[in-house]
């Protein structure tokens, strides 16, 4: 672990990323380990607010909002969210959000999908309520080590009473590789939840 200990990646960093096209984690296709989940997560329920930290341009939010649920997410990059409406060919209206100076909210014409373009720490459960179900497929690989206890507390103050956590992580040498994405071992995720 000792290679990803100090390891420090600025949000402009992330930017940067999404404005060169460096991004190989997006994934064209629904995430398997969703499919293969959603009914764990849903539990029966209909209509879930799902959240996605780190967002991104993650087709899985629109796949989920077909389903009748629907989604806000949160994502850094201006150049992501837009990507993502226009990939998904969806009508969309932006908003500056008052609560988080130099923020924004782009909103499906449906109603069904929020993206916030914002730091993830500036965000909090008074801007856009609790949720039912949070899909973390690849922000907590993706947040500095030194931030995990505060991007669990932040998760943890999104669930609803009835919410349901589907998290991916990787698994591989943490010494040879400097993230990211980061190791997470299994029992840090076990202390952090």
């Amino acid at each position: 672990m000792s290679a990803q200990a100090n390891r420090v990646m600025d949000p402009s960093e992330w930017e940067e990323r999404w404005q060169e096209g460096r991004i190989g984690f997006h994934q064209l296709h629904v995430h398997k380990m969703l499919e293969s989940n959603i009914d764990k997560v849903l539990c029966g329920r209909e209509g879930v607010r799902f959240f996605f930290p780190l967002c991104g341009k993650a087709v899985d939010m629109k796949w989920l909002a077909d389903k009748g649920h629907s989604v806000v997410g949160v994502e850094i990059s201006e150049k992501a969210i837009k990507q993502f409406f226009e990939e998904q060919k969806l009508d969309y209206s932006e908003e500056v959000v008052s609560d988080i100076p130099g923020s924004k909210v782009f909103k499906s014409s449906d109603g069904k999908i929020s993206l916030y373009q914002c730091d993830l720490y500036k965000f909090s459960s008074a801007i856009a309520g609790q949720f039912g179900g949070i899909w973390d497929r690849g922000s907590l690989v993706a947040i500095n080590p030194c931030d995990r206890q505060r991007y669990a507390t932040l998760i943890m103050s999104l669930m609803d009473k009835d919410c349901r956590y589907l998290l991916d992580t990787l698994h591989y040498n943490p010494e040879l590789y400097k993230g990211p994405p980061f190791f997470v071992p299994e029992e840090d995720i076990e202390k952090l939840y």
